[in-house]
């Protein structure tokens, strides 16, 4: 494939959303031919285990149900628009990827990483990011942001304890010195422009080599 896959990834309110969409917006009137997305979601299918997975109704939802449900959703995101967008040789912008289930379901549900990392290898079949950048804020400091954020939706991981974000940072950690190649930290508690200025910064690279391939 011809194109750039980058995924977005961190805590609840460390503001990779926001970044990302300001960082589309910057790569297009720079001259990129970009596609941003979101898991789960970005398409039909996805987009409706999205809500199951997320509604807070669904407290009772067993670890490994969620664990499937994030991949069948990510399998069907790849094949129906991730795939064919780096096929066309486009950059690729996704919010979460294979490392939030690793995180959130391997670690913090207490299934296993190795174990969520063998159901996605099934769903994704080799198909990992290119980079992906960690937005690196502390759980206690994320949550305080969201809380004072009155037009985000609350979700079901939302209403989780402190000590499940908690491991979920520790899961990002361990995923940053298990993959330091690939996963580049970013500074999440400074500002929306600087955040901004160091993602572009870490992409930087991999932007020059597409331009010397294309």
């Amino acid at each position: 494939m011809n194109g750039l896959f980058i995924t977005f990834e961190g805590g609840e309110g460390a503001g990779k959303t926001s970044v990302l969409e300001a960082l589309t917006k910057q790569l297009i009137e720079k001259g990129y031919d970009v596609l941003a997305t979101r898991e789960p979601g970005g398409i039909k299918i996805a987009e409706k285990i999205r809500h199951l997975i997320l509604d807070p109704a669904h407290t009772e939802m067993d670890g490994r149900t969620e664990a499937l449900l994030y991949a069948a959703a990510r399998r069907q995101h790849l094949v129906e628009k991730v795939i064919p967008a780096l096929e066309q040789g486009r950059i690729v912008l996704c919010d979460r990827f294979v490392d939030s289930s690793l995180a959130y379901q391997g670690h913090a549900r207490g299934l296993g990483i190795e174990e969520v990392m063998k159901i996605n290898e099934f769903a994704i079949e080799n198909c990992m990011p290119d980079v992906t950048l960690f937005f690196d804020i502390e759980p206690e400091y994320g949550l305080k942001r969201i809380s004072a954020n009155a037009l985000r939706e609350q979700n079901r991981l939302d209403l989780e304890k402190i000590d499940f974000h908690q491991r979920v940072y520790e899961a990002y950690q361990k995923l940053i010195r298990q993959f330091p190649d690939r996963i580049h930290v970013i500074d999440a508690k400074k500002s929306i422009a600087d955040v901004q200025a160091s993602a572009l910064h870490e992409i930087e690279p991999y932007l020059i080599e597409i331009n010397r391939n294309g």
